[in-house]
């Protein structure tokens, strides 16, 4: 299942041409049942059955969770929120737009 989304992340990622964005290496790799981007070595967006996940500026983590657009990022369903980041459950890809918009803001908390 690891295949499936980092499939996906990868896609995405070349999309929305994040690479030419940045200034820091990005990698793509699999991690418990998804794929993670990480960015000089941290990371900071993931992709798997819990939905496309961003860390994000701890104001825009509120606001998207209590105007209820994100959840809060959970590997496992008894578990602890991820501090900092929130979770889109079932992603629009077709929203390049947006998603770019998170991948950017996600990539500028690993500095």
């Amino acid at each position: 299942m690891a295949k499936v989304y980092f499939e996906k992340l990868s896609q995405l990622i070349s999309e929305i041409e994040l690479e030419d964005e940045v200034a820091v290496p990005l990698e793509v790799k699999h991690f418990f049942s998804g794929a993670a981007l990480y960015a000089s070595n941290v990371m900071c967006a993931s992709w798997s059955p819990a939905g496309l996940a961003f860390k994000l500026p701890e104001s825009e983590v509120t606001e998207l969770l209590a105007g209820g657009k994100a959840k809060p990022l959970k590997y496992f369903e008894k578990g602890y929120a991820k501090k900092g980041y929130v979770t889109f459950e079932n992603p629009n890809v077709s929203k390049t737009g947006v998603w770019k918009c998170y991948f950017l803001k996600a990539v500028e908390q690993t500095s």
